[in-house]
This record gives C-alpha cells, structure tokens and sequence, in this order.
C-alpha cells in the first residue's frame, strides 16, 4: 500500500514504459480499457493515469484516435560538461 494515488502509480508504469522505449514515440498506448482490464484497475484510474501522462508531456490525446507517446528530446549526459571542439 502507497499513500501515492493509485493514477499516480499506474502513470509512473507506463512512463517508465515510455522512458525504456517499451512504448515507442508516435505509436498508440493501451486504451483506457485495455489498461484497466492489465492493470486490474477502474477505467476512471486509467482515465485520470492517462490525464496526468499528457500533464507530463509524454503522451497526446487525439479525439476518437486514441492517446500517442510523444517523441522524447534527447537527455543531455550529465557527466558530459566539457564543450565540443
């Protein structure tokens, strides 16, 4: 048990999916109903997981489409300060 939001939960699963190219950009995500049927949750957590995953900025919602991964700008190597020459 997580004091966190059961949404929460679910978003922070399909983001990580999203992160490791699981769910690759531009390709569709599982549906509400789909997640909640994997996920053994209520269709109205998927919804409201779904919800904060386009607050995030990794997925994008077309009406009647379905919900896409948006493509993700390449993360910077933190140990990479040094400018190019």
């Amino acid at each position: 048990m997580s004091a966190r939001p059961l949404y929460a939960q679910l978003a922070d699963v399909i983001a990580r999916k999203i992160k490791s190219g699981e769910l690759a950009p531009d390709r569709p995500i599982p549906s509400e109903n789909h997640l909640a049927d994997e996920y053994g949750v209520a269709r109205l957590t998927a919804r409201r997981a779904a919800q904060e995953l386009r607050e995030r900025g990794l997925i994008v919602t077309v009406r009647g489409k379905g919900s896409f991964v948006v493509e993700q700008p390449p993360v910077d190597d933190p140990g990479d300060d040094e400018p190019d020459d």
